[in-house]
């Protein structure tokens, strides 16, 4: 059996985020145990219990956090200087960047299946989703039907999926995400 972490390297909650976001992202949310995140950090399951009451509260805390960075990029968005049209393509090239730059944290939010975490999604979604529902209204000169809208969300995360398990950064295919956007603001606008 292997040594637990000594004194001088205390288990604290950002390092058990850290881990839990990796294993649900490359695992599900199903496969993951507490002793199992236990094991990955070295340490006992009860200093994990010390933090967390239980996995889906792990779970909840991530994507409640990681929910409230990508809200937090579209509101800066929304808050500048720019023009409503640039606002917008702005927006739905942050969420590309967002899903590409932050690939666990955009598997856990978006491509999580297990039925019984869907609630814990359901709040926070929502608030992004109405975010995104809000921006493209807002910053179009005509009203937006909710299909429209559900498919400019499905065509994001789309692109999105179709990079997230490659070797390619954002960075790589940044020109193909702002084609990709620009296309779709063709027929927004």
């Amino acid at each position: 059996m292997s040594p637990r972490k000594s004194a001088d390297k205390e288990l604290s909650k950002d390092m058990i985020l850290k881990e839990a976001r990796h294993l649900f992202a490359t695992v599900g949310y199903s496969s993951v145990s507490m002793r199992q995140l236990a094991k990955t950090l070295n340490c006992s399951h009860g200093a994990i219990y010390y933090h967390f009451k239980n996995k889906a509260e792990i779970f909840y805390s991530l994507v409640k956090s990681d929910f409230s960075a990508l809200n937090l990029l579209i509101d800066e968005i929304l808050l500048s200087d720019n023009l409503p049209q640039q606002k917008l393509e702005k927006v739905l090239l942050c969420f590309i960047e967002f899903g590409l730059t932050q690939q666990n944290h955009y598997s856990i939010m978006f491509l999580s299946k297990e039925k019984e975490i869907q609630h814990l999604l359901q709040i926070d979604s929502t608030k992004t989703y109405e975010k995104l529902i809000q921006s493209m209204t807002e910053l179009t000169d005509h009203k937006m039907d909710p299909a429209s809208i559900w498919s400019i969300f499905l065509s994001l995360h789309g692109f999105i999926t179709f990079y997230i398990n490659t070797d390619l950064s954002f960075q790589d295919v940044k020109g193909l995400a702002q084609f990709h956007v620009k296309n779709i603001m063709k027929n927004i606008l």
